[in-house]
């Protein structure tokens, strides 16, 4: 082998620099393509696997749509689709029934970007703090909050009722509408801890291991050079992360709050035991001490009761429809402000 004019002679391929191995491993593969005149099987394989793998969600999306649609077609032609999503009656009494999703569309929205803007914050907060204290601290750290990730729904739940909204009412709701009940409209009616605030609270902790987590790889996977390069440079730890990190960090940042806001509109169980589980008009939040319903919440409570001879199982069915309607929507609307804010031209990230 010839190098700066002279020639090497390698006794083995182990000897070959390891990018030297990599070319003549690429220029044997681009020769054996051009004899072959076509792309190796293994290459047509893998592309027919990642097409049927995209087809394969696309048709699961598509089939869970026309099911769930079809089994709420009698809501739809009794109420009609406009009818249905505005409305804020809910009467399940035979013979006067009228259905409405907008309390309960209102409920899971306000809920969720509630425990977003509390969880968001915090949760890049511990990411951060994890990432700069030494070793022996943020590694056990870490995989506490990944272990608070594992706890199932119905533990918040049954915390939060039974133990978290008793201090929360006394120390923190009580003292709120006393001090600002008349004259801010968001601190008025009568505190209970089953209401709007204590349900998007504990949904915020419930979130915050799925972001935070996330969230830390990502910072993590930053190239050491560019945190050292703004060390250097006189940073502080928080301009180097604002300088640093956060830009070459912000599409993962992104894609760890949608993963976070996913579980929380979804989520059913915690939160049914803290929202108070009002229906109809009253559910629609007015206050954060207000009680409400989620879409979630309405199925899980009404669902085992709802007679298959009225039109209350195809209401909920519809409600379920309209639930997997807006979580698309949700993420479709966060995958294309990722977009807008990741401008990506030829593998490098501008500001």
């Amino acid at each position: 082998m010839a190098a700066y004019g002279k020639t090497i002679d390698y006794s083995s391929m182990a000897d070959i620099p390891r990018r030297a191995r990599c070319y003549m491993q690429k220029d044997r593969l681009k020769g054996r393509i051009a004899r072959e005149g076509r792309p190796p099987l293994v290459d047509k394989l893998f592309k027919v696997g990642t097409a049927l793998a995209g087809v394969y969600v696309l048709a699961i999306i598509l089939i869970m749509v026309l099911q769930l649609g079809w089994e709420s077609g009698p809501v739809w032609q009794e109420e009609g689709v406009v009818g249905f999503i505005t409305g804020t009656d809910w009467n399940a009494v035979e013979g006067r029934e009228s259905y409405g999703a907008l309390p309960y569309i209102l409920g899971t929205l306000i809920t969720s970007a509630i425990a977003m803007t509390i969880a968001l914050p915090l949760s890049i907060g511990i990411a951060m703090f994890v990432m700069i204290v030494p070793r022996r601290i943020g590694q056990p750290m870490g995989y506490l909050i990944e272990l608070l990730e594992a706890v199932p729904s119905v533990v918040y739940g049954l915390w939060g009722l039974f133990i978290f909204r008793i201090y929360f009412r006394d120390w923190i709701e009580e003292p709120l509408h006393d001090a600002f009940g008349d004259s801010i409209f968001l601190f008025s009616g009568a505190p209970f801890g089953l209401d709007v605030l204590s349900a998007s609270i504990i949904l915020a902790i419930m979130i915050i291991p799925t972001i935070s987590a996330v969230s830390r790889e990502v910072m993590m996977a930053v190239p050491q050079q560019q945190k050292e390069a703004a060390y250097m440079l006189g940073s502080t730890t928080w301009e180097m992360f604002r300088l640093a990190v956060f830009p070459y960090s912000k599409a993962g940042l992104m894609g760890a709050s949608i993963l976070g806001l996913g579980r929380a509109i979804g989520e059913t169980m915690a939160v049914t035991m803290l929202i108070g589980n009002t229906i109809g008009a009253a559910a629609i939040p007015q206050s954060l001490f207000h009680p409400s319903q989620t879409m979630s919440s309405i199925i899980a409570n009404e669902f085992i009761e709802a007679s298959p001879a009225s039109i209350h199982l195809p209401a909920l069915i519809g409600i379920g429809l309209v639930l997997l309607l807006v979580a698309m929507a949700v993420n479709v609307i966060a995958h294309y402000i990722v977009t807008k804010m990741l401008k990506v031209r030829e593998g490098a990230i501008r500001n």
